[in-house]
């Protein structure tokens, strides 16, 4: 049997973009634990232009066809998922 992927949506409160992607930020890190939450791929949008969609993780692939766990946007070179050290805040 095979898997289809599904969005899941989850309204929140916050008081713009930034806080918005921070809170996005510690749900899927709670989630990490299970295997089929796709974390990279996670966005937030404005609840009336959800067409409208902003990258919480950084989206640069790298080896391994794995993305890079900084923060979107972040400043400095990219890391691969489980290296040291933490993203920059900007």
């Amino acid at each position: 049997m095979s898997r289809e992927r599904f969005v899941v949506h989850l309204p929140v409160l916050a008081t713009d973009l930034d806080a918005a992607r921070g809170f996005a930020r510690v749900i899927t890190r709670a989630l990490a634990f299970l295997a089929d939450v796709d974390r990279a791929e996670t966005t937030v949008s404005e609840e009336d232009a959800q067409h409208v969609r902003h990258r919480v993780f950084c989206d640069r692939l790298l080896d391994g066809r794995r993305r890079c766990p900084l923060r979107a946007h972040h400043d400095g070179e990219c890391r691969p998922p489980g290296g040291a050290g933490r993203c920059p805040r900007r």
